[in-house]
């Protein structure tokens, strides 16, 4: 595919949405189904800690940023598909705070229903690399009709229009970068988990473009280990 190939997916882009523009939850998922399908052609990346493989896909007309994958695959002893999927579905940014450090604060800004909450999460970094925030609506899904599966779509989300000032305020003041991400956890038929997440990306302010995206493996494979911290097993040991 080129960059001049039609995107099967116009909805997931680092475009933020304003709270009116929100589309249906199964408009959301519909996408991130398509889009996390679509990521098994994705040109191969590289392979870290032995078992987080990572590929890629440049940006199609519509894209503001290329999109970057990492798939791992988990046996039930070192984690469930339960335990997998709590961590990640449930009150997910707070989650996060717990094992990424950049993050110091987040904040559910609205929860529009079970399973759609706005969030807010204020990221810092070395000097002088200034605050971040990130505002995301994320959608959750659950299938249960085999292979189970759980789908997690987060799209950009932006709360400077006229109507949302009671939503803005609730935000940590920092420079506004955007991302979208879409996250798979399927149960496979030997019994195993495969954890599957693909993102696109900008910090915002003026980090050079070719950076961020020459460091997007290694940080998508490392970063998104996460909620394995919570059931440590010595297979995984020299992820943290």
């Amino acid at each position: 595919m080129t960059a001049q190939s039609a995107n099967p997916t116009p909805l997931l882009t680092i475009t933020p949405l304003k709270p009116s523009e929100i589309p249906s939850e199964e408009t959301i998922i519909f996408e991130g189904k398509v889009l996390i399908d679509s990521t098994a052609s994705w040109k191969a990346g590289k392979t870290f800690f032995d078992v987080v493989k990572t590929s890629s896909r440049g940006k199609l007309e519509g894209d503001g940023a290329p999109w970057h994958c990492r798939i791992s695959v988990h046996s039930p002893t070192d984690i469930t598909f339960d335990q997998l999927w709590d961590k990640l579905s449930r009150n997910k940014a707070e989650n996060e705070l717990q094992f990424i450090h950049e993050i110091q604060k987040v904040n559910k800004i609205k929860e529009l229903s079970s399973t759609s909450t706005i969030w807010t999460m204020y990221y810092t970094f070395m000097p002088p690399v200034s605050p971040r925030v990130f505002t995301v609506l994320q959608v959750t899904h659950l299938s249960q009709t085999t292979p189970r599966t759980g789908l997690i779509v987060s799209l950009s989300i932006d709360l400077t229009s006229e109507g949302d000032e009671e939503l803005c305020r609730l935000e940590e003041k920092g420079t506004k970068g955007r991302y979208v991400s879409v996250e798979r956890v399927m149960e496979l038929e030997n019994g195993n988990i495969e954890w599957r997440m693909a993102t696109s990306s900008t910090p915002g302010g003026s980090i050079p473009s070719f950076i961020v995206e020459s460091t997007m493996p290694k940080k998508i494979a490392s970063v998104r280990t996460f909620p394995l911290n919570s059931f440590s097993r010595s297979s995984f040991s020299n992820l943290f």
